[in-house]
């Protein structure tokens, strides 16, 4: 393929070669532009162009490489401008721009000279990075036979954002001293200091700006990835504590690929999780068919098991891949005596000396902290006897299956009071969960002592029902289960009771056993209440699930959080918090959601919309108790792939520890369900005060790469 190169002005240009792949033989360096070279060129763009080009002329006078290239095939035309940048930020330096009068990304040969370029640039040029930034025409076809076009324009500082830099600025240039005092009196950052100025000048500016921020770098700095949500992202609380005065990132039936009734067990969800930073780990233990080893599944199901022997390997090298604190592993126990001693053999061979046991013959007085636990693994379970006939707690529920997910979950349902006509509740009454002391004493006799000794945290029912449940012993710690619907059924009149219980033992809660999708719940009900394991099913996705992600993204993501002192607060039934009773307003939120960007480069053109660009609006809104749990929304935006709303919302906040801020951004669609455009979860306590960029997330948690909202956060 002879292409024809036309050189526009004595500004730069290249040959072709024979081999399109080979195409840049040099790059030269030239001189700035003067004003007719620069008309010349705009002449051959667009008018909505040429203020950008002749800006980018101006900027960099003599680092600029200028590559001026025409394709005479259907009027395409490309503007390619390189600039040198300092090797430790790619992106801090460059500035390139691609016209074109239609939309053609798909172009293979345009493809191939993009990457000649970068090739050949990085050869001769090491500190030349090349960024496309691209200002098209789009084009949507309608009916086979007709195109609509629409204008894809570069975002722009919004209003607000302009008249801040006015105000910090002098003579369109925000100084060091400038920038300082932006930190310390928008961004609330008290202990920024001048050298965080110049490091954030550094990394937005360019090599011959290094004195301060143009607009454009300002506002590049303020959607850039140095400019977090978060305040801090290290651990920052305090792990001395025991570990019953924390929120743990806790997995229910972390071995289950999909639905709870049919899908494959393996040890890719458990690796999964970890990595994610979940912390307790729950396994189904069961003999094999044979009966003579041991194998994971959900019982009563026709789940496919996995061998105990991989799952407790991938424990051991993954435990520690995101997070150092303790990881605790629950066994749900249906095993022979014989078979619990070879699960103790399998458990101390594979974790030897990370495995934490209590002294023997010694039940904890109180649980040790994060801190003291780190790098080490923990098992819990009931006593040996309680699994032995075999069935599965978690399967025989009462109630309704739920139906199919909506495209992005289900919204997350509030504190649920349940219906006095439904059938009396488990916790109420006895089950099998229950403790029975003669039986429990007549079976250690037949219990591998090996196996008992690996069981630093007990688990169990004792008889009596929910007020014997709740009951705190001095000198003994343990774990309590229930499901989703006891904990709202034992809410309704034992509210202070399970705060004060949770304050010195561990409150697990799992999903009802009718969740066979592997849907989720609210899992504010649970922290609300002080339960440190709230239990979630990690293999799907949903708003319940964004909530819990979004918790743990808090105190660095290590997966476990420090309660409230509200939870925390012993003394009288006045002293002890309960989540139903309305509390006074103590702080306001005020989010700015201004625009966002990013859709363009992380979706397709007709990704939304087949005839057209995107009608953008979003979610805004709390999960937190129900007196502050609200959602809101913006206008939406039209035929927009950088829509800007520069709307404000306000949310009084009764317990702001507890208050998690949701944002979503969805696609407006007449005929169909709205399309998913991203969304983030984030805890109101750690969010930074000032205007911040927010990376959106995919339904399943992962980060895009583009997608973000720039989103300004006032507590007043």
């Amino acid at each position: 393929m002879v292409e024809k190169f036309c050189r526009l002005c004595s500004y730069g240009c290249f040959k072709q070669q024979q081999n399109p792949r080979n195409s840049l033989n040099g790059l030269y360096q030239f001189k700035r532009p003067n004003k007719a070279q620069m008309d010349r060129i705009c002449q051959r763009g667009y008018s909505d162009q040429r203020e950008r080009l002749k800006k980018i002329s101006s900027d960099k006078v003599q680092d600029r490489i200028f590559i001026t290239w025409r394709r005479f095939t259907r009027k395409k035309i490309i503007f390619l401008c390189l600039c040198r940048c300092d090797t430790q930020n790619d992106d801090s330096d460059l500035a390139c721009l691609i016209s074109k009068t239609r939309e053609d990304s798909s172009d293979s040969y345009t493809q191939t000279l993009l990457h000649s370029l970068i090739i050949v640039s990085n050869h001769y040029y090491p500190k030349i990075r090349l960024f496309l930034y691209f200002m098209s025409k789009q084009t949507y076809k309608v009916c086979f036979c007709f195109r609509r076009r629409f204008r894809y324009t570069a975002s722009e500082a919004p209003r607000d954002i302009k008249t801040i830099f006015e105000k910090y600025s002098e003579n369109g240039v925000m100084t060091v001293d400038h920038l300082h005092r932006f930190l310390i009196d928008v961004q609330k950052q008290d202990k920024a200091t001048k050298e965080d100025a110049q490091s954030i000048i550094n990394s937005a500016s360019s090599l011959l700006h290094r004195n301060g921020l143009h607009l454009d770098a300002f506002f590049k700095y303020l959607f850039g990835d140095n400019n977090p949500p978060l305040a801090l992202h290290e651990v920052h609380h305090d792990m001395d504590a025991p570990i019953s005065h924390y929120f743990i990132f806790t997995g229910h039936n972390s071995y289950l690929t999909g639905n709870q009734l049919s899908s494959d067990c393996s040890e890719v969800p458990i690796i999964d999780a970890l990595k994610k930073g979940v912390r307790v780990i729950e396994l189904d233990i069961w003999p094999n068919s044979n009966k003579d080893d041991i194998d994971v599944l959900h019982g009563m199901t026709l789940t496919t098991p996995v061998g105990l022997i991989k799952c407790l390997k991938a424990i051991r090298a993954h435990a520690f891949d995101v997070s150092d604190y303790p990881v605790v592993v629950t066994l749900e126990d249906h095993l022979t005596p014989d078979l619990q001693s070879k699960v103790a053999e399998m458990v101390t061979e594979i974790f030897g000396e990370i495995l934490f046991t209590p002294p023997v013959g010694e039940s904890l007085k109180e649980f040790p902290s994060p801190n003291s636990l780190k790098r080490r693994i923990i098992i819990s379970t009931k006593p040996p006897k309680e699994y032995k006939e075999g069935k599965d707690e978690e399967v025989v529920q009462k109630g309704k299956s739920l139906g199919d997910e909506e495209v992005w979950g289900r919204e997350v349902p509030s504190f649920i009071q349940r219906n006095k006509s439904e059938a009396k509740d488990d916790v109420d009454g006895n089950d099998d969960d229950e403790d029975d002391d003669d039986d429990e004493d007549k079976s250690k006799n037949n219990a591998p002592p090996q196996y008992k000794h690996l069981i630093a945290i007990h688990a169990g029912k004792p008889k009596g029902g929910i007020t014997e449940c709740l009951k705190v012993d001095p000198d003994k710690v343990r774990r309590l289960s229930l499901s989703e619907e006891q904990l709202e059924k034992a809410a309704e009149k034992y509210a202070k009771q399970i705060v004060r219980f949770t304050q010195h033992n561990l409150l697990r809660i799992y999903p009802k056993g009718t969740r066979v999708t592997s849907s989720n719940y609210n899992p504010l009900v649970g922290w609300s209440h002080g339960a440190q394991m709230v239990a979630f099913n990690m293999q799907g996705y949903g708003r319940s699930l964004w909530l819990m992600q979004g918790m743990f993204r808090a105190n660095g993501g290590c997966g476990y959080i420090k309660k409230p002192d509200i939870l925390l607060k012993s003394g009288s039934d006045s002293d002890i918090f309960d989540p139903k009773v309305t509390l006074p307003v103590k702080t306001t939120l005020r989010v700015t959601i201004y625009m966002g960007e990013g859709w363009y480069f992380d979706f397709r053109h007709t990704h939304f919309d087949q005839y057209s660009p995107p009608d953008f609006y979003t979610r805004v809104g709390i999960a937190g108790v129900p007196g502050d749990t609200i959602m809101k929304k913006t206008k939406t935006l039209e035929d927009n792939w950088i829509p800007a709303w520069d709307e404000v919302f306000e949310f009084p906040l009764t317990v702001p520890e507890l208050a998690l801020l949701r944002l979503e951004v969805h696609e407006y669609d007449m005929s169909e369900k709205d399309d998913f455009g991203g969304q983030t979860c984030l805890p109101v306590w750690e969010l930074s005060e000032g205007i911040r960029a927010f990376p959106l997330h995919s339904r399943k948690g992962e980060k895009y790469k583009s997608v973000k909202l720039l989103v300004k956060v006032e507590f007043v």
